[in-house]
């Protein structure tokens, strides 16, 4: 087990356990310094190429961004999320998992499912790839609206056994997506491994966002988002002086120029 997933087991009921999306090297340089793990989301689909599923986001398109964040990442756990139909059998899930860790050069990769995965997160476990779980609302999968989970006695009966089973297959943590606050927090007394909450309130052992979404550069209106800061005006702003100084000839002045 490398030290870095270490750190993170070791702040189970201890401290808050810091997640935040990156698909660039740059925005990854910022974010690395206060985050204990990045993860490289499919969500990039949705963020960065207008999708409105991750299902259509490629192995190849993984590959290609975790490789930029992964140059900007010194500190943190660096994760990669597994595509949909990338991790349908035990063998098509260690040859692509073993591809993404040889060419990213990332500390592990999360999955999306409960019982149906755990003999794959086990079989990729045992081959030395480590696993952060998903489960809750899996966007690879959802049907129609997103809904919160767990309000459901059948619900929250299947979470449960889900975490347990992502626990006993070997994966290391567990983000819960927009599960019921008290079905979070049982789950995060009942279990040995960390829970990463988004949407499922504070009762997890640490929290993730898309920081695109913290950002202010994405229009989510979702109820977990919250906007840290308003980047889209500062840009506007930037291209809009750029512009008046290009049309005035005030830029490039001889400080500018060769």
């Amino acid at each position: 087990m490398s030290p870095k997933i270490k750190n993170i087991l070791n702040k189970k009921n201890k401290s808050k356990i810091i997640c935040l999306t990156a698909y660039s090297k740059n925005i990854a340089e910022e974010i690395d310094k206060y985050s204990d793990l990045i993860l490289v989301g499919d969500s990039l689909g949705s963020v960065l190429y207008n999708y409105n599923t991750t299902r259509k986001v490629t192995l190849s398109m993984m590959i290609e961004h975790s490789k930029s964040v992964r140059q900007g990442v010194s500190k943190s756990l660096l994760i990669v999320d597994m595509p949909y139909n990338t991790y349908r059998t035990k063998a098509e899930a260690l040859r692509n998992c073993k591809n993404v860790m040889k060419q990213t050069k990332c500390d592990g990769v999360k999955l999306e499912g409960g019982n149906k995965i755990k003999d794959i997160v086990q079989h990729l476990v045992i081959n030395k790839i480590p696993v952060l779980g998903h489960l809750g609302i899996m966007p690879q999968t959802v049907k129609g609206k997103f809904k919160s989970k767990g309000k459901t006695t059948n619900e929250r009966k299947q979470i449960i056994r889900d975490s347990k089973i992502l626990e006993k297959a070997g994966a290391f943590g567990i983000v819960l997506e927009c599960v019921e606050k008290n079905l979070a927090k049982e789950i995060t007394k009942e279990i040995s491994i960390p829970t990463i909450g988004i949407g499922s309130s504070n009762n997890c052992d640490g929290q993730i966002l898309v920081t695109d979404d913290i950002l202010g550069l994405t229009k989510s209106k979702i109820k977990f988002v919250k906007k840290y800061v308003d980047l889209r005006s500062y840009i506007r702003n930037a291209a809009k002086n750029f512009k008046s100084e290009v049309s005035s000839k005030k830029y490039p002045t001889k400080k500018y120029s060769y």
